[in-house]
C-alpha cells in the first residue's frame, strides 16, 4: 500500500489534528479548465470520456496539476448504476441527462438487474486503479456514487425536473413501489462503492442531491435509511462524506448516520453547524460556488469569514457549498486553494488563539 505523501484530508475527515486546513472542490475536474473541455472534445461526448478509464484518469488528474487540491475524486457521473441497469442513459445538449426506458411501475422495478461493479461498472473501478497509481500517493483519492432517493428521481422522472411531481406522486400514492426501486438501488450502490474501495479509494462520498426535496419525515424515511444502509455495508476503516444538498434543517439527525463527515451547501452557517453536531462529524463546505465569479479580494474575504466562522481545530474539509460552475475563472480557484491553506494555519495551531 502506498503511503500518502499528504493526508490532511483523511485527518480532518476523522477529526484528527492537522496543521492546515484541507481544500478540495467538488466538480474540480470540469468544464471551467480549458484542458478539461480538449479532453472533452477528443472523448467526442461525456459519457465516452467517463467509461474511457485513461480519460477519466486524466481529467481527474488534471486540477491536481494546477493547484495544490488536498484530495483527488474520480472522473464519473452518479448515473452510472441506472447506465448499467440499461435505461438508456443519455445526455441532451443543454438539457442534462435523460433516460429512454423511465421506471415507473412495478414491472419495471421488478426487472431492474443489479448490476456487477467489476463488469458492467468496471470502467470506474480501472479509472481508479489507473489513477491511484498515477497519484502515487501524493494526496487521497475520493470515490462516490449518488444517493438511492436521487438516483431514483432521475429514474422515475426520466432525467432532472422542475418539481418531481412523478417521483412524489409515487411516494405517497404506492410508498411500497417506491420501497423496492430504493431497496433494489440501495444494493446496487452498497455493491458498487465496497468496489471501489477494494480498487483503491481511499474515502467515499454519498451525494443526495434531491434529498432536500423532502419533507422531514420523509427524508428520514425514503432517503436517510437507504444511505445509513449503504454506510453500514462500507469497510470501517473508510472514511466517508454524505452530502444532503438543502439538508440544513437536518443535520442532527444526519449525524447519527454513521457517515464520518457531512457535507454542506451554502444556505447554513458552518459555525452554527459545528455547534449543533458538537465532535459527532467533521464538517465539509461551504463556500458559495458564486463567490468564485468574483474578485480576488471578496474570495480572500470570504475564504477568512469561512474559516473564522469554523473556529480553531481540526475537523473541517474546505469546499463549495457544492459544484464548481463553468463559468469561473481557473486562476480564482487558486487564490482560494491558496487562501485556504495560508489563513487555516493560525487555526490547527493550540499556542496561536488570536
Amino acid at each position: 500500500m502506498t503511503t500518502l505523501l499528504n493526508d490532511r484530508f483523511l485527518k480532518a475527515l476523522t477529526r484528527q489534528p492537522v496543521d492546515k486546513t484541507p481544500v478540495w472542490v467538488m466538480r474540480q475536474a470540469g468544464r471551467y479548465l480549458p484542458e478539461y473541455r480538449a479532453v472533452r472534445k477528443k472523448a467526442g461526448d461525456f459519457l465516452t470520456l467517463c467509461k474511457t478509464p485513461e480519460l477519466a484518469t486524466e481529467v481527474t488528474l488534471q486540477p491536481l496539476a494546477r493547484y495544490d487540491l488536498d484530495a483527488a475524486i474520480i472522473f464519473s457521473d452518479i448515473l452510472t448504476i441506472p447506465d448499467a441497469m440499461q435505461l438508456g442513459l443519455y445526455f441532451a445538449e443543454g438539457e442534462g441527462p435523460k433516460f429512454q426506458h423511465p421506471v415507473r411501475d412495478a414491472k419495471a422495478i421488478a426487472a431492474l438487474p443489479i448490476p456487477d461493479a467489476e463488469t458492467e461498472l468496471g470502467y470506474v473501478m480501472q479509472a481508479i486503479r489507473t489513477t491511484k497509481a498515477a497519484l502515487n500517493g501524493k494526496v487521497p483519492l475520493i470515490g462516490f456514487a449518488g444517493s438511492p432517493w436521487t438516483i431514483a428521481c432521475y429514474m422515475v422522472e426520466g432525467g432532472g425536473s422542475k418539481n418531481f411531481a412523478l417521483i412524489k406522486k409515487m411516494l405517497y400514492a404506492d410508498p411500497e413501489l417506491l420501497h423496492q426501486l430504493l431497496d433494489k438501488l440501495a444494493t446496487s450502490i452498497s455493491l458498487y462503492l465496497q468496489a471501489q474501495v477494494a480498487a483503491g479509494a481511499d474515502a467515499i462520498m454519498l451525494f443526495d442531491t434531491w434529498g432536500g426535496l423532502l419533507t422531514p419525515e420523509t427524508y428520514q424515511i425514503f432517503s436517510l435509511h437507504y444511505m445509513q444502509k449503504i454506510l453500514a455495508s462500507l469497510p470501517n476503516t473508510t472514511p466517508t462524506i454524505l452530502f444532503t444538498k438543502n439538508g440544513g434543517l437536518w443535520l442532527e439527525t444526519m449525524a447519527k448516520a454513521g457517515s464520518h463527515a457531512l457535507g454542506l451547501d451554502w444556505t447554513i452557517n458552518i459555525g452554527e453547524a459545528r455547534a449543533r453536531v458538537g465532535d459527532k462529524v467533521a464538517l465539509q463546505g461551504n463556500l458559495d460556488p458564486a463567490i468564485l465569479l468574483a474578485d480576488e479580494k471578496a474570495i480572500l474575504q470570504n475564504v477568512t469569514q469561512l474559516l473564522a466562522d469554523y473556529g480553531h481545530g481540526s475537523g473541517h474539509i474546505f469546499n463549495l457549498g457544492h459544484g464548481i460552475t463553468p463559468d469561473v475563472p481557473p486562476e480564482n480557484v487558486a487564490i482560494l486553494v491558496d487562501a485556504v491553506h495560508d489563513v487555516s494555519e493560525k487555526y490547527h495551531h493550540p499556542l496561536n488563539h488570536d
